[in-house]
């Protein structure tokens, strides 16, 4: 059973502990209800033990995210639209326009940056580059006025406030935070501008492949991990094998 410091907790972030998490602070800083009390000014708060397990995390992040400053170039222009990423109402459509119409570029390679994953999982500046250019030249593909590009660099910054907004990301390794904005990043990739019904009425070629299940989900899964088994888009190259296959099978 919890102690009274649950409450202290809980005012940390709302919604965003796990109870496994709140057992494990129990455990481990808290006495057992058959020990002493202590007084009430001597008892750990979780308050400050939360706040210190989150201000390592940050602060990890903050330097891998130094780290891998300068991965990709970001124009200076854009690199101040994206100043506002963690709002709601930022604006994607102004940023591509900024942008030159890489959006999708800009917004991945700030994010990747802003959580640390570039450094963290040894992403080589010149397979980053090679795998969002892809990314874009495949969303343009069907000159699909929706699922485009500017689409995917939405969502993916919608993700992001998410995962920011909601403090959900304090409470997810980088692995899952990595695998989480890779599959906002490629979740229509090449996608036609046509349904998964018309694809199988029509007896398309990528029906056949998938079995008239899930035709379009599973194309721009397969297609994206396609470019990142080549040598010199793979932004998965430094992961282990056991990183890969769950980044390969949580999409």
């Amino acid at each position: 059973r919890l102690l009274d410091e649950d409450d202290e907790l809980s005012e940390v972030q709302p919604d965003a502990v796990p109870n496994e998490v709140r057992e494990w602070l129990a455990s481990t800083f808290t006495r057992s209800n058959n020990s002493q009390k202590r007084r009430p000014e001597d008892k750990p708060k979780f308050r400050s033990v939360a706040h210190a397990i989150r201000a390592g995390i940050m602060v990890d992040r903050i330097y891998r995210r130094l780290a891998g400053a300068t991965a990709l170039h970001i124009p200076p222009d854009a690199a101040l639209l994206l100043k506002g990423v963690d709002e709601w109402c930022f604006d994607v459509f102004a940023l591509n326009d900024t942008c030159k119409g890489q959006v999708l570029r800009c917004l991945s390679a700030d994010l990747l940056n802003r959580y640390g994953l570039i450094h963290k999982f040894k992403i080589p500046s010149s397979n980053l580059e090679n795998f969002l250019l892809q990314m874009e030249q495949g969303y343009t593909k069907y000159s699909n006025p929706y699922h485009n590009n500017l689409h995917a660099a939405d969502v993916t910054q919608t993700v992001h406030y998410t995962l920011w907004a909601t403090g959900l990301a304090q409470w997810l390794s980088d692995l899952e935070i990595f695998a989480t904005l890779i599959a906002a990043i490629i979740h229509d990739y090449q996608h036609t501008g046509t349904t998964n019904n018309f694809h199988v009425m029509s007896g398309s070629d990528i029906t056949l492949v998938y079995n008239d299940r899930s035709v379009l989900e599973n194309y721009h899964i397969s297609a994206a991990f396609k470019v990142m088994r080549e040598s010199d888009s793979n932004i998965l190259i430094n992961l282990s094998k056991e990183e890969y296959r769950y980044c390969l099978h949580c999409h």
